[in-house]
């Protein structure tokens, strides 16, 4: 670096993104600062992926005693605001964590909204911060509708906060959020109506497996409404009243828009330097640079086609610290990327998919888990899944919907990454009785 710049490299946000290359980075004698205008983490660690696994740790319980009713005496009934007290405890001092790590590492953290001034500057609070590398790391915020009455609805972060839980309650939308959220909040006592923009949920998933998660939830009182286009929200008393398709309306206590997610792209002075960016995030070469070559991006900011996820954000912080340290100087290389909605059950996948599959050249293998002994143990009810392989009877995609469908995945992973085959399957001696077994065996 020379000494023009305040910093070799400064991130842009604090999440996954940054944190998990910054500090390796800033370990390895480069000069490394943070702008944060919010939480030291981001979203996943402080109101995403952590606080809803916490959230949903109770449904697996009351999902599994239920399966086992009769063998489990008692019904088993969450109390929501000891839960959300509980998620409290377990993320509340993530925060403090990740700073702590980057302090230990020698990294500044700069709190504050940060706004390019040029190519190397970006001002925080009126103060100039200036880098020769600059990450845009600031992933994305919920999407809010724009109708009348919009300021009556609420975001993810702010469901997770609910200190009790409304007794009625409006989602808008049916992807990843919602249908995470419907689970948990049904699961807990309250009465659901999902608002699909659309007919179909969780569209980026095998529909028939969908199906069998939407037609549980049905069956446990939840509402879809689809193809059903929003249009107000209005104050009635002490209830919030939503008008959709045809002037038809609901009266809730409660609304969540879970309508998308979009970039953190406006407002930050990206048009200023003339840096490109489009509604689907900032576009980057193999290098994960900008049109502007001195300034990358990383994480779900990015407009890509691998899956905006944690891991994913993970592997392309980490694919720059490399390539900022000397290490690498080739274009970064995705892995398989998997991706998993946490309902109960859980619906997962990896590779190809099971649509496109069916196009190609590819073996299918549909398989119905609940007949498999070890599925019984715990008497699973929805438990399928397909595997794809090529001509080679390589193990190239996986789809399963069942309580174990994310560990399946994970345990997968290695043969579909590696292009395993049935010399190498058959080199691997699992635990049993586990999971990992079970699933192998179907190779």
């Amino acid at each position: 670096m020379t000494m023009q710049y305040d910093y070799d490299v400064l991130y842009l946000g604090s999440g996954h993104g940054t944190f998990d290359g910054a500090i390796p980075l800033a370990q390895s004698g480069v000069k490394v600062g943070i702008i944060e205008a919010d939480m030291i983490g981001g979203t996943c660690p402080n109101y995403g992926c952590n606080a809803k696994i916490t959230l949903d740790a109770p449904v697996v319980l009351t999902r599994a005693a239920e399966r086992l009713s009769g063998i489990v005496q008692g019904n088993l009934t969450i109390d929501w605001t000891q839960n959300e007290a509980h998620k409290e405890v377990v993320i509340n001092d993530l925060p403090d964590m990740i700073g702590g790590l980057l302090d230990q590492s020698g990294i500044d953290v700069i709190h504050g909204r940060g706004v390019f001034e040029d190519n190397h500057t970006i001002i925080v609070d009126g103060k100039a911060v200036t880098a020769d590398k600059i990450v845009v790391s600031t992933g994305l915020r919920p999407h809010r509708l724009d109708i009348s009455g919009s300021e009556l609805a609420h975001d993810s972060r702010d469901f997770m906060a609910l200190k009790s839980l409304p007794q009625k309650i409006a989602i808008i939308g049916s992807g990843y959020i919602s249908m995470e959220f419907v689970t948990i909040a049904n699961a807990a006592g309250a009465e659901i109506t999902v608002l699909m923009h659309g007919d179909r949920a969780l569209r980026q998933f095998h529909a028939p497996y969908v199906d069998k998660v939407v037609s549980d939830l049905e069956q446990r009182g939840v509402t879809f409404i689809q193809n059903a286009e929003v249009t107000a929200f209005e104050e009635k008393g002490d209830q919030i009243q939503v008008t959709y398709s045809d002037n038809q309306s609901l009266s809730v206590d409660w609304v969540l828009d879970a309508s998308g997610r979009i970039p953190n792209v406006d407002n930050i002075g990206l048009e200023k330097i003339g840096l490109t960016y489009n509604q689907s995030g900032i576009p980057v070469n193999g290098y994960l640079q900008t049109n502007i070559d001195n300034i990358y991006a990383s994480g779900d900011v990015i407009d890509k086609t691998q899956p905006k996820l944690t891991p994913t954000a993970i592997f392309e912080s980490t694919y720059l610290f490399k390539q900022f340290a000397g290490q690498t100087n080739a274009p970064i290389q995705y892995p398989v990327v998997p991706s998993v909605v946490f309902t109960s059950p859980r619906i997962a996948q990896a590779g190809v998919l099971v649509q496109d599959a069916e196009k190609g050249d590819y073996e299918v293998q549909q398989t119905d888990l609940t007949k498999d002994w070890y599925r019984q143990v715990d008497n699973e009810t929805i438990a399928d899944n397909t595997l794809i392989f090529d001509q080679q009877h390589h193990l190239v995609g996986v789809t399963e919907v069942s309580e174990q469908a994310e560990n399946v995945v994970n345990t997968l992973l290695p043969a579909i990454e590696f292009k395993f085959g049935p010399d190498e399957i058959g080199r691997l001696i699992h635990l049993f009785p586990s999971i990992g077994m079970a699933t192998w065996g179907q190779l």
